[in-house]
């Protein structure tokens, strides 16, 4: 696979700071021995989009300032998912102690410091922050506790360990797409939204979306798939938003070839064209479902239609 997938056990504390800065940059390091045996363990998957980071390790107190984030600027944030123990997290005024029944996203370009025993096992989602702030500016201004006992939480907490345990079968494309998804939950739970998608940019998705449709309505193989990967947004998001627009990608690509298709049946361009040809021109896949949606959806067939303008014209 073309994304990269690691696995280290680390048996120092120097080992370990060196690898761990590596995955979430430069920070200050605190552990109660640096000369005590460290079991410390990381797997992690990287594409160019996204990072997943399962880590386990002693003790230790974790520091990232201004100077830190001058020297190595990231521009990502976290989602820090515990499986086991505890760790207390702080950002700006905001603290708090997560476990097993919540998480935390954090902007890792802004001052935190991180703590906990050796019993956390946890997983990091990592994303850039641009992506973070294109879904939800709201989510961009964490950080934000969240719960993942019930409800979205848990399905994110779920979502995240079975990708992290798939990940090494997935393809890069698989795994950013699974991480879109991921995403897009995470994002709806910084904005209590429950189980709808984001208000504050639902209209300019929706434009943007009949936009493309519009100019690629015509090709044959468009679908949401199509639609979501060319935005930049996943799948479940571009349907959530279609649903609040009480519409589906489905349709909106219908009527575009339909509305093509009658412009092109009485252009003069078009008239050396027969009307199995513009159908075919249009994106549809056989004449009989082009007449079939033509006549549903304007009352008469594609040849009325085109006989219509010709006694119009004469």
């Amino acid at each position: 696979m073309s994304s990269r997938s690691q696995a280290l056990t680390l048996s120092s504390a120097s080992a370990w700071d060196e690898v761990f800065t590596g995955l979430h940059g430069a920070s200050r390091i605190k552990v109660p021995d640096r000369h005590a045996p460290w079991a410390g363990r990381l797997e992690w998957q990287q594409s160019k989009t996204y990072g997943l980071a399962l880590c386990s390790g002693g003790e230790e107190e974790v520091d990232r300032d201004t100077r830190h984030i001058r020297s190595d600027p990231r521009g990502t944030y976290e989602l820090l998912v515990p499986l086991a123990g505890t760790a207390r997290v702080e950002q700006g005024s905001s603290s708090g102690e997560i476990g097993p029944g919540s998480m935390v996203l954090c902007d890792i370009d802004r001052p935190l410091t991180f703590a906990h025993g050796d019993d956390l096992l946890s997983i990091s989602f990592m994303v850039s922050g641009e992506n973070v702030a294109a879904r939800s500016p709201l989510a961009a201004t964490g950080p934000h506790l969240l719960g993942g006992v019930r409800g979205l939480g848990r399905i994110i907490r779920e979502l995240t360990t079975t990708l992290h345990e798939e990940r090494e079968q997935l393809s890069e494309t698989g795994f950013d797409m699974a991480c879109d998804r991921l995403l897009d939950l995470v994002c709806l739970a910084a904005e209590g939204a429950g189980d709808t998608a984001p208000t504050g940019q639902r209209a300019t998705v929706e434009a943007a979306i009949r936009r493309y449709v519009r100019r690629h309505g015509c090709d044959r193989d468009l679908d949401v798939v199509g639609i979501a990967r060319a935005l930049g947004w996943s799948v479940r998001y571009v349907q959530q938003v279609l649903q609040a627009a009480e519409t589906t990608a489905r349709d909106l690509i219908r009527r575009e070839r339909l509305d093509v298709a009658r412009t092109r049946l009485v252009s003069a361009g078009w008239a050396t064209y027969s009307i199995a040809e513009i159908a075919h021109s249009c994106g549809f896949g056989s004449h009989a479902s082009f007449a079939t949606a033509f006549r549903a959806e304007f009352g008469m067939t594609p040849r009325e239609a085109r006989q219509g303008i010709s006694r119009r014209k004469s």
